[in-house]
């Protein structure tokens, strides 16, 4: 796939315990992400955060259900992400969605040579 010199970057940040349909909302997303066709999109595992709850989530020993922060991250064309966004609405009930500018140095794979 070929990306142009500029892009737009897709964050959804979310609880590693989200769920839909029974099955991890990161997951979901990223397998949604795939099935469209996007460029590309990465899980991060945050080791702290808070959200509009003010609750400090934390990977604290002394914790057992830690509830630690997501982000997923998606990087395509304009029209990829615009066209993404009412299904991550739908998905995701407690979160942010945000979005950027961003420009691409460098997209290719070794794999696209064979």
């Amino acid at each position: 796939m070929k990306l142009e010199s500029t892009a737009k970057q897709l964050r959804i940040y979310i609880g590693e315990n989200d769920k839909l349909d029974g099955h991890p909302l990161y997951d979901v997303i990223v397998k949604r992400a795939k099935e469209r066709g996007m460029a590309g999109a990465t899980v991060f595992r945050a080791m702290m955060g808070f959200g509009p709850n003010s609750r400090i989530h934390t990977g604290s020993m002394l914790r057992l259900s830690a509830d630690l922060p997501i982000v997923v991250e998606i990087i395509d064309n304009p029209d990829r992400i615009e066209s993404f966004l009412p299904e991550l609405e739908e998905y995701v009930k407690d979160g942010l969605i945000t979005i950027e500018d961003i420009g691409v140095v460098l997209y290719k794979s070794s794999a696209a040579d064979n």
